[in-house]
């Protein structure tokens, strides 16, 4: 039935939001090391359980978070590296469209 379904305009996509994945990860990364150090001593009770292997779980989410860390950073430094090449470019053209519209200096005649 024509009618019933409602258009509603589309907004426009709001820029990504930017965070400090860098941190973000060194704390998830700690949060890994912490799991692994609560859960060593209890080795052999988790072992009669089953569950002996979450502490190994543990390093490896801590080894994995070294990894993630260094991308992070890796990324971080990239992408500060592009917005300052953008920038200097940006500045560049600037300076060289105002030497072009500003008027040649005429030289005075001698008095």
């Amino acid at each position: 039935m024509p009618g019933l379904v409602k258009k509603t305009a589309k907004l426009p996509a709001a820029p990504p939001m930017e965070a400090n994945d860098v941190a973000i990860v060194t704390g998830g990364t700690v949060l890994w090391l912490l799991g692994f150090l609560v859960l060593i001593p209890f080795h052999s009770s988790l072992a009669a359980h089953g569950k002996g292997d979450w502490p190994w779980i543990c390093l490896a989410g801590f080894a994995l978070g070294l990894l993630g860390i260094w991308y992070c950073r890796r990324r971080r430094d990239a992408i500060r590296a592009a917005r300052e090449r953008d920038a200097a470019r940006e500045r560049d053209a600037g300076r060289e469209s105002a030497e072009r519209r500003a008027p040649q200096a005429q030289e005075e005649p001698p008095a």
